[in-house]
């Protein structure tokens, strides 16, 4: 049996939409009826995935507040609402820590938790006169274990989960759920490891494999959809059960 969730009359917007995980949401909520909005930096590049979607690209840079009110504006205008926003931008800027600057450091926050945090207040005024929204953030099991070369990424990560729960119990008297997903993917950056690492890896993860990309859309379907308005707060991962 397949379960699967109507988001027909919704307005959604996901970040970091170009490729990868959020490419696969994107293409899987708009096959689900939603009006869809492919948010990334990479003006090109999301042209690209809107036309293959069959949705709409909006190059934006989630680290401007500016650049992030426009493009709802944008979803708001053209659909009378927003309903769904999945925050899945992110940079990286790998460097051990002595040796990381305050641009390396800077840039990553601002794109993976400042983005997060400037989507999801955008949203806010919208949701609440609709008494209506559901928030799904993208996290990582490195913000909860960290990762050697990655004190930006972990740091942004961890940040991520506190702000889910906080946003969780102000927006709950609204209507609005805010949840993360914590993935273990192929994404751009497990496919720059050496292939010795990877395996080594792999097969730290008791799935043995990393998943694809598109194995990350159930999760996130479910916790964007109406069905699931009682859940809230919540850190589900999808990882093949490297974080037991």
């Amino acid at each position: 049996m397949s379960v699967s969730f109507d988001f027909t009359g919704r307005t959604t917007i996901v970040t970091g939409a170009a490729r990868g995980i959020g490419l696969e949401i994107a293409r899987h909520l708009q096959g689900a009826g939603a009006s869809v909005y492919l948010l990334d930096h990479d003006a090109e590049e999301v042209a690209k995935a809107a036309a293959e979607v069959g949705a709409a690209g909006v190059p934006t840079d989630v680290s401007s507040t500016e650049a992030v009110q426009a493009a709802v504006q944008r979803a708001v205008d053209d659909t009378g609402r927003l309903d769904i926003v999945v925050n899945n931008a992110g940079i990286l800027r790998d460097k051990v820590l002595w040796k990381l600057t305050d641009e390396d450091w800077d840039a990553v926050l601002a794109v993976h938790l400042g983005g997060t945090f400037r989507l999801t207040r955008a949203a806010v005024a919208h949701f609440r006169a609709q008494q209506y929204g559901r928030v799904v953030n993208v996290t990582s099991y490195t913000g909860l274990r960290g990762n050697i070369g990655q004190a930006n990424y972990a740091a942004a990560k961890a940040g991520i989960i506190g702000f889910t729960k906080t946003a969780a119990k102000e927006l709950a008297a609204f209507g609005v759920t805010v949840n993360a997903v914590s993935p273990n993917a192929e994404t751009r950056m497990v496919s720059s490891i050496p292939p010795e690492k990877k395996q080594q890896l792999a097969a730290a993860i008791p799935m043995g494999r990393f998943a694809a990309p598109s194995e990350m859309c159930a999760a996130v379907a479910f916790l964007a959809s109406a069905e699931a308005g009682y859940i809230t707060g919540t850190v589900l991962p999808v990882d093949g059960g490297i974080s037991m």
